[in-house]
């Protein structure tokens, strides 16, 4: 089992589907540069994407190609499910190079040698690690191709999951439980709110007793106080004081693969506002899952909740969840499906979502999030944990 974490026949049928999409675009090779979708090819699993890599998928070669930076070749070898002879690296001197050296020049060569340095190449153009001098050096490195942007192409791929890949979001389920549990317990009048973060990430790599976690793909975020409406905010020196409404947002992550936990808790005892939304919330949540069924759309799903909120005078028309699972820095989002208006995805039985809807007003709001699996019969919640509001 190439890393111990998948069978080789996995990554077969992925490459398989790869290259059926790729003839349907008219493709002879894919250049895959987003580190989710190169281990979702190759396996390949190392904090090396500072610096440019790649997976590239051709029809003549039953195994893709990885090719990264040499110190890193040790890596591929040791994660990727590749014969050596698929292991490609370039020199040091390339790396931030004062010589008019680039990575992908080595990549451009390297694409000649197999044979499609004049055919139609996919690149990845809005991958978070693609630069856009990657995307120069290639086309000067290979003025004879034609490139097409496959930004998505293995991220639908992706969006179904396997038994085995379900198998690892549960066990990221159990640990983003034991971690919320810790976070929650933590919070206290006084506490500094990085001693909770802390106390979180502590228990997010601890995992159970069975296996232990990895590092997620976004840190444990943590907006308190007058700060709840801002999402995105992780943790400061500041320490809780009575009154103050906490929003913790984390996830467990197996072998990359996450199951994100939202929860809001009060220092003190909750104003009956705050009780009163987070009921709606909760009502509302309850709502969108027991729609989330097979043939349902994601603008349904959506409808769900905002019918739910609209009954108590509540106009709030944002997505509330995205399609997600494996996943590294910076997001664990697959970037393809959302619970919005307007998107039309048919739910299909083994896509995975974060529904992460949230009630915000002038003085309280309420966040609270499930991770669901879309089953034959309908929504499995991966998690099980208290969907309420808490108070400390």
């Amino acid at each position: 089992m190439p890393g111990g974490v998948f069978e080789r026949t996995e990554y077969e049928r992925r490459i398989e589907r790869t290259k059926e999409r790729m003839r349907e675009r008219g493709l002879d090779a894919l250049v895959v540069t987003d580190p989710s979708n190169m281990n979702y090819l190759a396996g390949y699993d190392g904090w090396s994407f500072y610096v440019p890599q790649a997976v590239i998928v051709t029809h003549e070669r039953d195994e893709p190609v990885w090719v990264g930076r040499g110190m890193d070749q040790l890596g591929a070898q040791a994660t990727t499910w590749l014969a050596e002879e698929n292991i490609h690296s370039y020199s040091d001197d390339h790396v931030h190079s004062p010589y008019d050296l680039h990575p992908m020049d080595y990549v451009a060569d390297l694409l000649a040698d197999l044979d499609v340095g004049e055919g139609k190449i996919g690149v990845e153009m809005d991958a978070y690690y693609f630069t856009a001098k990657s995307y120069q050096r290639l086309r000067e490195g290979l003025p004879e191709a034609g490139f097409e942007d496959t930004t998505l192409l293995v991220n639908w791929i992706r969006i179904y999951k396997s038994e085995a890949e379900l198998d690892y979001m549960r066990q990221a389920a159990r640990i983003s439980e034991n971690a919320m549990e810790a976070g929650l317990d933590a919070v206290g009048e006084g506490v500094p709110e990085y001693e909770v973060a802390e106390t979180i990430y502590s228990a997010l790599i601890e995992g159970t007793e069975e296996y232990g976690g990895d590092y997620p793909s976004i840190v444990p975020l943590l907006p308190s106080g007058d700060h709840t409406g801002t999402p995105h905010l992780t943790w400061t020196d500041r320490r809780f004081e009575e009154g103050d409404p906490v929003i913790i947002e984390l996830s467990g992550c197996r072998n990359r693969y996450h199951s994100p936990l939202a929860r809001t808790t009060f220092v003190g005892d909750p104003p009956e506002k705050l009780t009163t939304t987070a009921e709606i919330v909760v009502e509302g949540i309850d709502a969108a899952l027991d729609a989330a069924e097979p043939g349902a759309t994601c603008e349904e799903v959506e409808k769900a909740w905002r019918e739910v909120i609209q009954s108590y005078g509540i106009e709030k028309e944002d997505r509330i969840g995205y399609s997600m699972g494996l996943g590294y820095p910076p997001d664990w989002g697959e970037h393809t499906a959302s619970l919005r208006p307007g998107d039309e995805t048919v739910l299909e039985e083994d896509m995975t979502f974060h529904m992460i809807p949230g009630i915000w007003q002038d003085d309280v709001g309420v966040e609270i999030s499930e991770t669901f699996h879309v089953t034959a019969t309908g929504a499995e919640t991966l998690a099980e944990f208290p969907r309420k509001l808490f108070s400390t």
